[in-house]
């Protein structure tokens, strides 16, 4: 096969025809890999575009940390992480503890997967091990739809729609005139509307693991004379717990950096409470409202945003790391 050189690009003066001369030449030898070449621009473009995600999420950890370190040359670090009240003020003296809004955030959360796994988990069963197909490709996407909702929109439900019908329920002059509930926001409002917007994040993640589990497992289990529920309860779920366990951590990580719904549904009060119906704030919360404002932007009470930042970052990061490993560890391996 005879190789034919590329044509050379005529310009004007002597330096551009010898780069194009040599080019041609190398290119148009009987042992260049173009094809290896290629690979390896490839290869540079998927690292480059690795690297750029990387060096971002080093990039706000780095500008995150900085922003704190000054925080803590403010203020005492023993208050922060160890104080029991926040009461920003600032003229100064400000009790600026995490320990209340690190209460709210974890009631809040907790509250959220009380509603999302059950009813996530359910679902998951249901489409994956009892709906026929034709009630899979209508079910799945409808409830799908809303995790494409966005996260306002779930916040303004709470505090128009869900909040006072609670507050109508178990309000001074509700339905059961209890007069448990004086604010139509609360744990109970922030948390359950955010556990609706989580069950399809568990529903769909759950789903796809149960899926996962071979036939042959549960056709092993009915040819012993296992009914599906049987089959369901002491085969598939097990063989699924470890992705199910993994599924239900990253929720729990949504649920802790969660913004806008907490904003308009849990409230603005930082304190100790164990009443599902009080409102309490949250770490997301108060960053907002510490960020918004007038405020000196070089003042503790500015700054200190950044620390819960930066807290509320390690704590969703070790979560992640955890559901990671426990996936790891305990996932099934199947031919």
């Amino acid at each position: 096969m005879m190789i034919y050189p590329r044509p050379l690009l005529v310009k004007s003066g002597v330096a551009p025809v010898a780069v194009n001369l040599f080019s041609n030449c190398k290119t148009n030898q009987p042992g260049f890999r173009a094809r290896n070449q290629v690979e390896k621009i490839n290869i540079g473009f998927l690292m480059l575009a690795a690297g750029l995600a990387v060096l971002t999420t080093v990039g706000i950890v780095v500008s995150m940390l900085f922003e704190t370190m000054n925080f803590f040359s403010m203020h005492s670090g023993r208050d922060f992480f160890f104080g029991l009240s926040w009461a920003p003020n600032f003229h100064g003296n400000s009790a600026l503890s995490i320990l209340p809004l690190l209460w709210g955030t974890l009631y809040i959360s907790f509250v959220a997967l009380l509603v999302a796994v059950p009813l996530g988990l359910f679902s998951a069963i249901y489409l994956s091990e009892y709906a026929s197909s034709l009630t899979r490709s209508m079910a799945k996407p409808l409830l799908e739809v809303l995790a494409g909702i966005p996260t306002i929109v779930y916040g303004l439900f709470a505090l128009v729609t869900f909040g006072p019908f609670l507050k109508d329920m178990f309000g001074p002059e509700g339905f059961f005139a209890l007069g448990w509930m004086n604010d139509a926001r609360s744990v109970a409002t922030a948390g359950i509307v955010m556990g609706i917007m989580l069950i399809p994040f568990v529903s769909s993640l759950s789903d796809d693991i149960i899926n996962a589990v071979p036939q042959s497992l549960r056709d092993g289990s009915f040819g012993l004379g296992a009914t599906r529920s049987e089959t369901i309860k002491h085969v598939v779920l097990p063989a699924a717990l470890p992705g199910i366990v993994g599924a239900i951590l990253l929720a729990a990580s949504r649920a802790i950096g969660e913004t806008m719904i907490v904003v308009l549904g849990a409230g603005a009060i930082a304190r100790f409470t164990g009443n599902p119906l009080e409102a309490l704030t949250t770490v997301t919360t108060r960053i907002v409202s510490q960020l918004t404002g007038d405020g000196d932007f070089n003042s503790p009470e500015t700054l200190v945003a950044f620390a819960l930042g930066l807290t509320l970052f390690v704590l969703t990061l070790g979560l992640n790391i955890f559901a990671l490993y426990y996936v790891r560890k305990y996932r099934e391996q199947y031919e």
